[in-house]
């Protein structure tokens, strides 16, 4: 993280964690202002790898399930990056900013996917680089972000996943609530940081991973690196996987679930009470599944300020619809499944 941005941050009393701002001192209140309220958010637990050159275009379509060449200034991509095998080894946000191509990730995850994409590069004129530094980030989230950004940017983007450009990169998030993300040089994140309100609620990185999961955004953390092909985490769904866009790494996997298989697992949202903190990789159980198969693992898991948890997970479809999904083993907490934003009838 800048020096520059991490001051700011100091400023507004952020409570620091293995270089993190995890929270404002007040998790709980946090997230429920998340949910209810105006929220703006530090975005330094997610990072961003960088791809430039003149050949970035056809490297990157070759590498990834989402359609690069849809890609444009205003308007960003979800998509996943896999193994030979169609397994997902990272998934990300990708979107323009200046010559550049990024690829928004978890922190935790920048070296070991800028390490498994070298890889590919060979001849390619192109370069890959962390660029968590360069560039501050800012979430904003809540019912008047729209009137906000229109009344501070003069700007205001209304389609999902779409952006504008001015001296920074807006970008509209899924979900039922508004939410965009801020990329651009310090000085100006700061700016806008500045001009909000006090109804603005600073919250931190678990507040906005609780959004995240509500959106049923998928995200994959070391723990379940190789763990998925796309269609289970629903990209299909959101627009990471371009059908028609031509060979790619694991891309005949992907193809051949898509036109020849019945997908057995997807990905559901659902809440938990469990005293001890679900995470991502966690096994699920269900009596219905064949012994020599596993019923699901969680995708991702969060303290929701109801008091229980809400947790993205990927089941056998019998087991998860007709059945019933516990976490970790046979007297582990029932998973009670919710309505995610998006229906699955594209995915049948």
């Amino acid at each position: 993280m800048n020096a520059e941005w991490n001051a700011f941050l100091d400023q507004a009393d952020a409570v620091r964690a293995a270089d993190r701002m995890p929270h404002f001192d007040h998790p709980g209140s946090e997230a429920r202002a998340a949910l209810i309220g105006d929220v703006r958010c530090d975005l330094s637990h997610l990072g961003l790898i960088a791809a430039c050159g003149p050949e970035t275009e056809s490297f990157l379509q070759g590498q990834l399930t989402c359609d690069v060449r849809q890609v444009t200034p205003d308007h960003s991509l979800i998509g996943a990056f896999c193994s030979p095998k169609g397994r997902v080894l990272a998934s990300f946000r990708l979107f323009r900013h200046g010559e550049a191509y990024l690829l928004e990730l978890p922190q935790a995850m920048v070296e070991p996917t800028l390490s498994r994409l070298r890889k590919y590069v060979l001849r390619a004129k192109i370069t890959l680089e962390d660029a968590s530094d360069t560039l501050a980030r800012m979430g904003v989230a809540g019912p008047n972000v729209p009137a906000m950004l229109e009344r501070v940017l003069g700007v205001a983007s209304e389609r999902i996943n779409g952006g504008v450009m001015k001296n920074l990169t807006i970008i509209r998030l899924p979900g039922s609530t508004p939410r965009f993300e801020l990329h651009g040089a310090t000085p100006d994140i700061q700016r806008v940081g500045k001009v909000l309100g006090p109804e603005f609620t600073p919250v931190g990185a678990e507040s906005w991973r609780l959004l995240d999961i509500l959106a049923g955004i998928p995200t994959v953390y070391p723990e379940t690196v190789d763990a998925f092909v796309p269609q289970m985490l629903n990209l299909q769904l959101l627009g990471g996987i371009g059908l028609q866009k031509g060979c790619y790494t694991g891309q005949e996997v992907v193809a051949r679930t898509h036109y020849l298989g019945k997908l057995k697992r997807r990905m559901y949202l659902a809440r938990v009470d469990s005293p001890i903190p679900p995470h991502p990789g966690d096994p699920l159980f269900s009596p219905q599944a064949d012994a020599s198969q596993s019923a699901g693992r969680l995708v991702d898991a969060g303290p929701h300020p109801d008091g229980d948890h809400v947790v993205l997970a990927v089941a056998l479809i019998d087991c998860a619809e007709q059945g019933t999904l516990r976490l970790g083993d046979a007297s582990g907490p029932v998973l009670r499944l919710e309505p995610l934003p998006y229906g699955f009838e594209a995915a049948d």
